[in-house]
């Protein structure tokens, strides 16, 4: 008998096809792991961690090892101990700190930065008493000392312990050199830098800092040093710095820190010539016979800085005062010091500014440009891909004038709060130096050329007029010489 229709129906839904069957005899898959959904709640703040159980996604330290680094940084302040212990827990701390990934050091600064910050309400009262006391009064005298110490931080405290230990120092200046990379992203830790900064400041101070010769027959190590942080030329070979470190027309020198032996916080290279130098490249000629016993000249032509932590502390100024007095010592012949010096922000400026520029050029020099950029009026979008060929022009070439026009127009009237736009005209200027002479292909290496075209620059020192120039920026003013004066634009 056949079944009826209806039933077989029903049984080839139940038997499984080949594909089907093979699939059934395969182990079957465990369901794919769901991923983890994105924390999307606010990050909690620094006391919401300390008192919480479990870190969440995306925290640093767990909360259990944060109040473990909290109170091991209060035990540096304890009250109770002796400088001499508070600096060996300081030390220790700075052991386990140097082990940390990035991430964890930050929940360091953290902690550093708020939970050792002043009391808000013994300041707030402080600063209450001061306000209302009259001034001149006994009174008055009193609140200001009220106020002083309420305006003294746990947090400096915390930081005068590190520097107890010998390598304290140099510690604090790395991590400030670490901290200075991340403020951008956390405003929170501005209160730490400042309080770096501050001490800095003080301990650094000139008065505690020692000029040293550097020579090539210092220790091996600081020449090392030298090479490692020559931040303008670099240094290609050993006979290189050798050949910077000449007995017969060279000099080298260096503020040291005693907290700090062997590391030059700045330094300056110097060569001896007999007039101002318009180039970089005889300075670095290690076959140039050496003229000292004919040199009338002092060129300061590099300058390095070697510790980031010690940004904003200023020692430049007295570096170049020692530095003139010991050159004259050694030298009584010398008369003039100048530098040669980069023009690091020149391209990019111009690159921001040639729109606006380029109308203020002379009827007739701004027809000779544009013929010579083939777009009448001479354009920016032009101007700056044919500036790329600077080296080859010829001193006729309308592209080398607007170039220096615009250099002298760079050093002599970009200011920013007050403040000349480039660094090193900010360092220089800030002495009392000003603007002298321009040379073209001075710095033709390719990180010249890529900062300003090859362009560098002398600044003067004169040492009858510093404080007259410093007078003159401090009015908004750039000293300039005449000739630099006579390139700059007509306003």
């Amino acid at each position: 008998m056949t079944p009826p229709e209806w039933i077989q129906r029903g049984v080839s839904l139940l038997k499984p096809s080949e594909k089907n069957a093979d699939a059934a005899a395969r182990p079957a898959r465990a369901p794919a792991a769901k991923k983890p959904a994105a924390d999307t709640r606010a990050p909690r703040t620094l006391a919401e961690r300390l008192e919480a159980t479990l870190r969440r996604h995306g925290e640093a330290m767990a909360p259990r090892t944060l109040r473990k680094a909290l109170e091991d940084l209060q035990a540096v302040v304890d009250p109770r101990v002796s400088e001499v212990e508070a600096g060996r827990r300081a030390h220790d701390i700075a052991l386990w700190y140097a082990q940390l990934p990035r991430e964890e050091r930050r929940d360091v600064w953290l902690l550093m930065n708020e939970c050792f910050a002043p009391d808000a309400a013994k300041l707030k009262a402080a600063h209450a008493q001061f306000e209302s006391a009259a001034t001149g009064s006994a009174e008055h005298g009193q609140a200001e000392v009220r106020l002083r110490r309420a305006l003294v931080s746990p947090r400096a405290r915390l930081l005068q312990r590190f520097a107890i230990h010998p390598e304290g120092l140099r510690f604090l200046v790395e991590l400030r050199a670490e901290l200075l990379a991340e403020l951008k992203k956390d405003r929170r830790l501005l209160a730490l830098d400042a309080e770096l900064e501050q001490l800095f400041s003080t301990w650094f101070d000139v008065a505690f800092l020692e000029l040293q010769r550097i020579s090539w027959d210092s220790p091996a190590s600081l020449i090392e040093r030298l090479i490692e942080y020559e931040a303008v030329h670099d240094i290609k070979s050993w006979s290189d710095v050798k050949n910077r470190l000449d007995e017969r027309d060279r000099r080298c020198y260096g503020f040291f820190h005693p907290r700090m032996p062997g590391v030059p916080l700045i330094f300056v290279e110097v060569a001896l010539t007999q007039a101002i130098s318009d180039s970089i490249t005889p300075l670095l000629d290690e076959a140039a016979k050496p003229g000292a016993e004919k040199a009338g000249t002092a060129i300061f032509y590099s300058i390095s800085s070697t510790q980031a932590g010690l940004r904003g502390v200023s020692f430049g100024d007295s570096l170049i005062k020692r530095v003139v007095e010991t050159l004259r010592e050694e030298f009584p012949k010398l008369k003039t010091f100048a530098t040669l010096s980069p023009i690091p922000g020149l391209r990019q400026w111009v690159g921001q500014n040639a729109a606006t520029l380029l109308p203020r050029l002379p009827e007739k020099q701004a027809e000779a440009l544009g013929r010579a950029l083939g777009a009448l009026p001479p354009t920016a979008d032009r101007l700056l891909p044919a500036l790329d060929e600077a080296l080859a022009m010829t001193p006729r070439s309308p592209l080398r004038q607007v170039l220096t026009q615009f250099a002298a127009e760079y050093l002599g009237r970009a200011l920013v709060d007050g403040r000349p736009v480039d660094a090193v005209a900010r360092f220089h200027l800030g002495n009392g130096a000003r603007v002298e002479r321009l040379n073209w292909a001075a710095d033709p290496s390719p990180k010249g050329v890529k900062q300003s075209w090859g362009l560098m620059v002398n600044y003067l020192y004169d040492l009858k007029r510093l404080d007259k120039h410093r007078e003159m920026l401090a009015g908004g003013r750039i000293p300039v010489s005449g000739d630099v004066e006579a390139l700059m634009l007509k306003t």
